[in-house]
């Protein structure tokens, strides 16, 4: 089955001489989450624009169900929803009206059962009626996806939706995001909230000054850059390490009351045994140990680092 969006090659320079995307290659399958992750000003948003349209490319080409962004742009914007960071509301229109006339631009049939059931999954019923500057922060950013699902998209970009929201926004978001993908669309997110794309995506693609570092599958990454750490809790503080610790990269923390091993949980052996082993013959005794494996964040916090 060929990708839903199809991007080759895609850049955009500014006169100013700033290049936004340095050559962006890119595919993404129906049916699933793919999360866009980067640093503010990494180039995700200017992505998102040039595949909706809003902002031109310099060089490149871009499809969305088959069809060119620049060549069939009414089609190719037919098959998009997009929620951008940023809330762009009639003030004094109801929350009814915004997603009916959404609907219509697109030149979709009337269908009130479908907008009641939209208006119902974002607990925006009881509020079909009130005029949108009468509504919270919160009740905006559900309309702006209310709206950007009122045409029934198969491609839906998701700009930091939950960026600012109260909890229970970021909790109904996630649940219809499920729903939606079950349902056959194509979720597209940026998020900061990382662990929130390890837990949804499919895939992960981290970007950094205009450039796509790596596009991988979630759990893939993490087995492949993922660590785990081992900390130690020790009964006595300690100021430095034995020279006869030094085959494990262990770090003094905590003012000296924890150790930390950091090791490859995909590798041959942990060194874990030799290290406790090592310890006791050393007279170092811990009273506690825990291990934990390293997040997304972290991940991309060390890609971004080293890019």
């Amino acid at each position: 089955m060929p990708p839903i969006l199809s991007i080759c090659g895609a850049e955009k320079r500014y006169p100013t001489g700033l290049t936004a995307l340095g050559g962006i290659d890119l595919e993404v399958q129906r049916g699933e989450i793919f999360a866009l992750l980067g640093p503010n000003g990494a180039g995700k948003t200017t992505l998102i624009s040039v595949v909706c349209g809003t902002v031109t490319m310099s060089a490149g080409s871009v499809s969305v169900g088959g069809h060119d962004v620049v060549r069939d742009y009414r089609a190719a914007r037919a098959t998009i929803g997009l929620v951008p960071q940023e809330i762009s509301l009639d003030i004094f229109a109801t929350v009814w009206n915004t997603v009916r006339f959404s609907r219509g631009l697109f030149g979709r049939a009337p269908d009130p059962a479908y907008l009641e059931q939209l208006l119902r999954d974002l607990s925006l019923w009881e509020k079909r009626d009130s005029r949108t500057i009468e509504l919270s922060g919160g009740m905006k950013r559900r309309v702006m996806i209310a709206k950007a699902l009122s045409h029934e998209p198969d491609l839906l970009f998701l700009d930091e939706p939950t960026a600012g929201v109260d909890v229970n926004l970021r909790r109904d978001m996630w649940v219809l995001v499920r729903k939606l993908r079950d349902k056959g669309v194509t979720i597209v997110l940026t998020t900061h909230y990382i662990e929130e794309a390890e837990e949804m995506a499919d895939r992960v693609g981290v970007i950094d000054k205009g450039r796509l570092l790596l596009v991988e599958d979630t759990a893939a990454l993490m087995r492949k850059f993922g660590q785990r750490r081992l900390r130690l809790a020790l009964r006595k503080p300690m100021t430095s390490l034995p020279p006869e610790l030094a085959e494990w990269p262990l770090e003094i923390q905590a003012d000296g009351h924890q150790l930390l091993y950091t090791f490859d949980a995909e590798g041959e052996g942990t060194g874990i045994p030799g290290l406790l082993r090592r310890l006791g013959e050393l007279g170092i005794d811990f009273k506690d140990l825990e291990t934990e494996r390293s997040s997304l964040e972290d991940v991309f916090v060390s890609l971004v680092g080293r890019a």
